[in-house]
């Protein structure tokens, strides 16, 4: 040992001799200094000199090469695989595949091709600074890609032993490399026929299933669970009958468990930002499985299967309803899941940061905003969340965020951020959805998609009356056209009838002559007075005609029509006939308060009160939700709630009797308060094209291209007996429309105004006391 030491330790001088660079005399100037230098030659050479030379060629450029070959070989064994003209390193390729698996080869140029592509694609140099997204993205692609490639290599054994076991072994003994070609080839062979021979054919077939079928789950990354429920129809199917077992077995102690998609979860990351180094939290031994930290489920909403529904009137009607075809369809939006759960970490690092402790428990992905559900760490209360709501869109960097609290059926705090690319739903994907082939009524009107991705259906006959309101630009007109649109979709003019008041002359006018309408679009806020007149008087008529064949509403007295038990009074001939429903749309409510607001008013109001059993309807739409424009009568007397976004809590306040809606991002963007429900739903409004909508009001006009009008909807005195086309006279014998219940009062009011010598409506209501 003692002879050895002064070598090893020379070896180590020569070493760093050989290392440290040469220095340089007279100033830094070392080509004097080594002018004379003898060069190396060639033997002397350092040892790996060629190899590390030859990867600094090649450095970053490993990937570039293997995808190239991997393409090159894709396209020669595409060519020789599938048109033979590939010449003999076709052949060669086909004969090598064909001898390893079999008739899979057919899968190896897609497979080459795919696999080169993803290495040309390369990724990020690992000596490049990742921040914490981009660390999360590239651990979720690898975490894809290794599933993925486990899937493949999965579906390969399983399916190339199947190809094997579906051969008889007499005939692989018979027909040798060319029989295994036909077959599963040699990998198929071994694994196929060596499980044959340990458990028999039929067992190692249904081994080469099962992997078959965890080699999809692996592919679609979904877990097998799932794979076995949608193979027996679904998880609701599932639970009954045979699929209730199965259910069961796949439900009975499960774990909670974290998404496929991400390898590495939001927590899995220090505090501190500057160092950014990636490590999972030890789990404390006494800590228990319900108290562990886990990703919380995404849930994004699919793309709803569309339904091809046609639409028939009744059988004895001479109209046709237009196809769903003329309306178009929007496009499934993508998500990026990764991006979703790093804002919801981050949304917890900004409460956490002005100490309100929460905990991520799930996301729901809308068209228009995301849901993040905090449930409230101990002595956390609500108020402390709600308070924070500028801080959470300043560290969300949103322009605003609406906080629910609490979500309405849940122990938690729903946070809706606003999307970065929101989705535009289009009225003909409402109108083929489930929800409208189950909605019956003909005033069931398409209304958009809530936080969840369903389609949500309004039946104006059971709100009974909609107020809606939102400031320009907020998607009130558009949600107009969409019930518009929706009626003449799905009803007949002998089911609904229209009127239509449109004071700004641009929106509604494009329905005119349409066979739905009374009369012609109502542009003059006087004469919408009088039409608004002519619906209350249309409803009294309506009251007399029920109470004199003994119904209660229109659906009773129409029913009974159908069955044929209306009968008329002795001594009376009378030819019943169906009552329409009534639809009464009223684009701006504020450019009618401002001419006749008393009589606009007063006809709102008594139709809202008293109009829902005989079938008469109201849309009633504002840009000014002031107190003025919507007063405590009609807000009484109209409890559903259309807000759009609107400028201020005050507005909002006066059509949702509470704040949100200035917290709307506009566009379709709307809080739907139903009065069945008890808060009110976030829905991703609907959109009609104007060129859509003119293809169905064609469609109309080409049905009828004579109009026929009441002419009295806007008269200014409605003295005559003026009722619908088809219906009859009051049973009285009068006008349907006369009234003599101030002919009394007439007399005295004359004589008031003669002995007093004037006369004054103040005068006249003290006098009379009306």
């Amino acid at each position: 040992m003692a002879t050895r030491q002064p070598s090893k330790q020379a070896s180590r001088t020569r070493a760093a001799a050989a290392r440290k660079p040469a220095r340089s005399s007279g100033g830094g100037r070392s080509g004097t200094a080594t002018r004379g230098t003898r060069r190396p030659d060639a033997g002397s050479v350092e040892p790996g000199a060629f190899s590390r030379a030859a990867s600094a060629v090649f450095d970053g450029h490993g990937h570039d090469v293997a995808g190239v070959a991997c393409v090159v070989l894709g396209i020669v064994a595409a060519v020789g695989l599938y048109m033979g003209s590939a010449g003999p390193v076709g052949r060669w390729i086909e004969t090598v595949l064909g001898t390893l698996v079999g008739l899979l080869r057919v899968f190896a140029p897609p497979l080459l091709l795919v696999g080169g592509v993803v290495l040309i694609r390369g990724r990020r140099d690992s000596s490049a600074e990742l921040t914490e997204t981009e660390a999360v993205e590239a651990d979720a692609s690898l975490t894809r890609t290794v599933r993925r490639s486990v899937g493949i290599v999965l579906a390969t054994v399983s399916v190339a032993g199947l190809l094997h076991l579906a051969v008889d072994t007499q005939t692989i003994t018979a027909g040798g490399l060319d029989a295994y070609s036909a077959a599963g080839g040699l990998l198929g062979g071994g694994v196929g026929g060596g499980l044959r021979s340990l458990v028999g054919g039929g067992v190692a077939a249904v081994i080469f299933v099962l992997v078959a079928m965890l080699a999809a789950a692996f592919l679609i990354g979904r877990p097998l669970r799932d794979l076995l429920q949608y193979a027996l129809g679904g998880a609701t199917p599932a639970r009954e009958g045979l699929g209730s077992a199965f259910s069961s077995l796949f439900r009975v102690g499960e774990q909670p468990e974290e998404s496929d998609d991400f390898a590495v979860g939001l927590y899995d990351y220090d505090s501190d930002p500057a160092t950014a180094k990636r490590s999972r939290p030890k789990r404390a031994k006494s800590e228990s499985a319900a108290a562990t930290i886990r990703l919380p489920e995404v849930s994004i909403p699919t793309e709803v299967e569309q339904l091809e529904i046609q639409l028939q009137p009744r059988g004895d009607s001479p109209w046709k309803l237009p196809p769903l075809s003329l309306l178009s369809r929007s496009k499934a939006q993508q998500h990026d899941e990764v991006a979703i759960a790093q804002r919801g970490r981050q949304l917890e690092g900004a409460l956490a940061e002005h100490g309100v402790t929460t905990r991520l428990s799930g996301m729901v992905v809308g068209p228009t905003v995301t849901r993040y559900e905090l449930e409230l760490g101990t002595g956390i209360k609500v108020r402390q969340v709600e308070s924070l709501t500028k801080d959470i869109a300043y560290a969300m960097a949103s322009k605003d965020v609406r906080i629910l609290a609490p979500i309405p059926g849940k122990q938690a705090v729903g946070v809706e951020v606003p999307n970065e690319k929101r989705q535009i739903i289009a009225l003909g994907d409402i109108l083929a959805s489930p929800e409208a082939l189950r909605a019956k009524s003909p005033l069931s009107v398409a209304v958009g998609r809530n936080i969840e991705g369903k389609a949500v259906m309004c039946d104006l006959a059971k709100m009974p009356h909609i107020l809606i309101a939102g400031q320009t630009g907020a998607g009130k007109s558009s949600c107009i056209n969409s019930i518009m649109t929706s009626i003449l979709m799905r009803a007949t003019p002998d089911e609904v009838r229209l009127i239509l008041v449109d004071p700004k002359r641009v929106e509604l006018t494009q329905y005119n002559r349409v066979p739905h309408l009374l009369t012609q679009v109502v542009t003059d806020p006087k004469k919408a007075a009088n039409a608004l007149a002519w619906a209350v008087q249309e409803m009294e008529r309506r009251y007399e005609l029920l109470e004199e064949v003994g119904v209660r509403d229109i659906t009773g007295y129409n029913g009974a029509l159908d069955r044929g038990e209306l009968r008329s009074p002795l001594g009376e001939e009378r030819e019943f006939v169906r009552m329409p429903l009534i639809l009464i749309v009223v684009d701006e409510l504020a450019d009618l308060m401002i001419v006749a607001a008393r009589d606009v008013e007063e006809s709102i109001n008594r139709i809202a009160a008293k109009a829902r059993a005989v079938g008469i309807h109201l849309v009633i739409a504002t840009q000014r939700p002031s107190v003025n424009v919507i007063t405590g009568v009609i807000k009484a007397n109209i409890p559903a709630r259309f807000a759009f976004s609107v400028a201020s809590a005050t507005d909002s306040k006066v059509i949702m009797n509470h704040g949100g809606a200035e917290r709307l991002v506009g566009q379709g963007d709307m809080l739907l308060l139903d009065p069945a429900s008890p808060s009110a739903e976030r829905i991703q409004g609907c959109w009609v094209e104007e060129k859509e909508a003119a293809a169905v009001v064609r469609l109309w006009r080409d049905q009828s291209p004579e109009v026929h009008y009441v002419q009295e909807v806007q008269d200014d005195a409605n003295l005559a007996a003026v009722a619908l086309p088809g219906s009859q006279p009051s049973p009285t014998g009068s006008s349907a429309f006369d009234s003599d219940d101030d002919d009394d009062l007439l007399g005295i009011a004359m004589e008031a105004v003669v002995r007093g010598g004037y006369g004054s409506t103040s005068m006249l209501q003290r006098k009379l006391k009306v």
